[in-house]
């Protein structure tokens, strides 16, 4: 049988599975309580992810081969890093091959960069993909910053992981949708607050259940703005383990 098929029916079969949802769903809440997602790190920089997700998004970046990220959210410039590491591979296996790499980038938003972490990401080998732009990512002025980064660039993915309230989401769904062309996708992080108990979280923080990404994401798909994404739960079938179910949306 085919490996792709074969990989895909044990995944519903564990995705089925009443016990193995529940195994994962008690290691997730007790993974947040020890603050696992802070251990990791992609080429230098700390990558405050799940390593699934990790694994995910080099997965995605891979399938839809985009000329450009948009990511808000900065943090410590793992993620950043991660997508032009992934995208430098793409650029890399085209030059092999005797064709001109197209200049991919990367384009990292976040409303508080901190000097000792631009410092940082713009010390790392692949700073000249990567632009930073500070400010909030619902803000008009801000946005416009991105679309002059991005150049004319046609083929975009955007990977929020920001502020993770409802109304902060929405926003920026209905903000950045519009550059993510069919055949391309829109990767919303933490959705899974939606489902997380409040005692596991370490830090009181103003969003959680009902006031999620994953609410801004159903409200975003109820509007004609999100007509044309649909969620896509192959990879999260897979892997089980995520911070952000629900929240790959594909344009279709």
């Amino acid at each position: 049988m085919d490996f792709a098929i074969k990989r895909a029916e044990m995944a519903e079969r564990n995705w089925a599975d009443p016990a193995c949802r529940a195994a994962v769903q008690q290691w997730h809440d007790a993974s947040r309580s020890f603050d696992y997602q802070y251990m990791f790190e992609w080429m230098g920089r700390p990558i405050i992810q799940d390593p699934q997700d990790v694994c995910a998004i080099q997965e995605l970046i891979w399938r839809y081969q985009p000329d450009a990220i948009v990511e808000t959210g900065i943090a410590r410039g793992g993620s950043l890093v991660l997508s032009a590491s992934i995208l430098a591979s793409i650029g890399y296996g085209e030059m092999l091959r005797g064709k001109t790499p197209v200049q991919r980038k990367v384009i990292g938003v976040d409303i508080d960069i901190r000097p000792h972490n631009r410092e940082a990401i713009e010390a790392h080998a692949l700073a000249p993909m990567i632009t930073l732009i500070q400010g909030s990512s619902i803000d008009l002025g801000t946005f416009g910053e991105v679309k002059q980064a991005l150049g004319g660039i046609g083929k975009v993915m955007v990977f929020l992981d920001s502020n993770h309230t409802r109304d902060h989401v929405y926003d920026e769904l209905l903000l950045y949708a519009p550059l993510v062309p069919s055949g391309s996708a829109i990767f919303v992080m933490d959705t899974g607050i939606e489902f997380a108990p409040e005692d596991s979280f370490n830090v009181t923080r103003p969003w959680g259940p009902g006031n999620s990404p994953l609410t801004a994401v159903d409200d975003f798909l109820a509007t004609e703005a999100g007509a044309d994404f649909s969620k896509d739960l192959s990879i999260e079938k897979r892997h089980l383990l995520t911070c952000a179910p629900q929240g790959l949306l594909v344009r279709t």
